[in-house]
């Protein structure tokens, strides 16, 4: 699938390793860990799980000094393991102290995460966040500067709410408190750059959980700088509610060009893989054209007329076995996440979507002749019967990339999909 044409926002380019957020960049997919950074090995499989699942940054938390004691090893332990994703450094109230203690942590993390709500209070706050932002300079780190609802910093917040009160036309508390999260960030950000952290190493955010608050508060920080903005609500949720109400915020914002970055802020499900986060978010740039990450499947619904299962099992396993295949086939085969796989499962669709597809196939319904046409490019070329249709279909499309994104294939050299820069 090609990529839309959708005008991004104006913003500065940061680099961070070898990948760039802004300006006419790809938006970059990003995670979060959840085991004790303390645990160097436990953490290290985890960021590299993520990053094999598409995750382009990991941030991780540092939030003591068996932590921060650790971060370097965990550096290393992705290096040997092949992994070169960039580690966020996720600092909340004793972050300057952590720096100063482990300068091997400082030098090891891509990017340093820093909330002003949690960094302290009064000239004691302000010194611990400008020792934060000088380190980063000193090592030429980037920074992202994330303003939470749930940590506005209260004197800001006491500020604003009384110059409210004064006004002779006060708006309310909630407006005054979306100011607060913008003001905050932009106020921190300027800060920075007067304590010497370059504008090109500095990424804004300012989350909530609610989706029409977050939209409204990054058009309006969208609006008001040339940062890059980091997207995503504070706490999604858990399972549909969590999936949904990222696609609904993040997508409206993506379609009118705000938004640089994206982590999706799902609670898991006990025991389930923390990579599912990173999956959402890349289904949502590449159904939206944005991006493009595995080969898509097309799949019916179902009706009345499927009463057969085989269609279902069909497109799972064809949309697992892509997945599956991706970190092997993006290095063999370039441009292959543009596939277009249709798994449909009757007469009335199944052969006008398996014809728009690169590769489809129309199952039989209930009651029709038990064959299944298989088309490539529009055409149909074989017919496949009896109870092996499953695996012949996987050699058909195995066989397809092959040939049209290997060496010398067609759409190799066509792809006109941004490739994505994961290690």
């Amino acid at each position: 699938m090609s990529t839309q044409a959708i005008t991004r926002r104006h913003t500065h380019l940061v680099q961070i390793d070898h990948v760039q957020v802004g300006a006419e960049a790809p938006v970059v997919v990003q995670s979060m860990t959840n085991t004790d950074t303390a645990d160097a090995a436990g953490t290290a499989q985890q960021v590299k799980e993520l990053s094999d699942a598409g995750s382009e940054m990991v941030r991780i938390t540092v939030n003591s000094p068996e932590a921060a004691a650790k971060v370097a090893e965990i550096r290393q332990r992705l290096d040997d393991m092949g992994c070169n994703t960039p580690l966020i450094g996720d600092f909340h109230f004793n972050g300057e102290r952590l720096l100063a203690e482990f300068p091997d942590c400082a030098q090891a993390l891509s990017k340093y995460r820093i909330n002003p709500g949690n960094v302290g209070k009064g000239a004691k706050g302000d010194e611990k966040f400008a020792y934060m932002i000088r380190t980063a300079a000193e090592y030429g780190k980037a920074v992202r500067i994330g303003v939470n609802w749930g940590s506005l910093d209260q004197s800001l917040a006491k500020r604003m709410m009384d110059a409210n009160l004064a006004s002779a036309d006060p708006k309310s508390p909630d407006e005054v408190m979306k100011e607060a999260l913008i003001v905050s960030a932009l106020e921190s950000a300027q800060k920075a750059v007067d304590l010497g952290l370059p504008e090109n190493k500095i990424i804004l955010s300012c989350k909530v959980s609610a989706v029409q608050d977050l939209i409204q508060v990054y058009r309006d920080l969208g609006a008001r700088c040339r940062y890059p903005l980091h997207l995503g609500l504070t706490e999604a949720g858990m399972g549909s509610k969590g999936i949904v109400a990222s696609t609904a915020a993040l997508s409206v914002l993506l379609q009118e060009g705000i938004g640089d970055t994206i982590r999706i802020s799902l609670t898991p499900e006990p025991g389930a893989s923390r990579t599912q986060e990173v999956v959402v978010g890349q289904e949502i740039l590449q159904t939206m054209g944005l991006r493009s990450f595995t080969p898509l499947v097309t799949a019916c619904p179902g009706c009345g007329r499927t009463t057969s299962t085989v269609f279902q099992e069909l497109a799972r396993d064809i949309q697992h076995y892509l997945r599956e295949q991706m970190p092997v086939w993006r290095l063999q085969y370039p441009g292959v996440e543009s596939l277009n796989v249709a798994v449909m499962g009757c007469v009335v669709n199944g052969p006008g979507e398996s014809k728009l597809a690169d590769i489809g196939i129309s199952l039989p319904g209930t009651g029709e002749t038990p064959v299944a046409p298989v088309y490539v490019d529009g055409e149909r070329k074989i017919t496949l019967k009896g109870d092996n249709m499953a695996a012949e279909f996987l050699a058909i499309v195995q066989e397809y990339v092959e040939t049209n994104y290997g060496e010398g294939g067609i759409k190799r050299s066509q792809s006109r999909v941004i490739p994505i820069k994961l290690s």
